[in-house]
């Protein structure tokens, strides 16, 4: 059974930073990307960053700049350091782990962690 565990978030003033983390376990052989999605209230699920096993990087434009997504695929973990936070960073931050099956390909979230960014 794939488990996706998420920490690091909390309260922040603006231009602040935090760093969110982000593990997968549970006998994965085949992790094909990890990345952050975020939602804010009201608001549907976003991208915010992901990563690829093949060192492929992706980045919400809202976030470049700012946030820097690093993975350790020996550990299956990923970490988002987000600089220079602004309010509407404000949201619930999840991880998203995708895992290449014998056939297809399985997606696994993490329950989330608030991220609230002050002004």
């Amino acid at each position: 059974q794939v488990q996706v565990v998420e920490s690091g978030g909390g309260l922040v003033q603006a231009g602040g930073s935090l760093r969110l983390s982000c593990a997968a376990s549970g006998g994965i052989f085949n992790l094909l990307s990890m990345g952050w999605y975020r939602q804010a209230q009201g608001k549907q699920r976003e991208l915010v960053a992901v990563s690829t096993s093949a060192g492929h990087t992706e980045y919400a434009d809202s976030v470049k700049a700012r946030f820097t997504i690093s993975r350790n695929s020996a550990k299956n973990t990923v970490a988002l350091q987000m600089d220079s936070l602004r309010p509407e960073d404000t949201a619930v931050y999840y991880c998203k782990v995708v895992i290449v099956g014998s056939s297809s390909l399985s997606t696994y979230w993490g329950q989330g962690t608030q991220v609230t960014v002050s002004s």
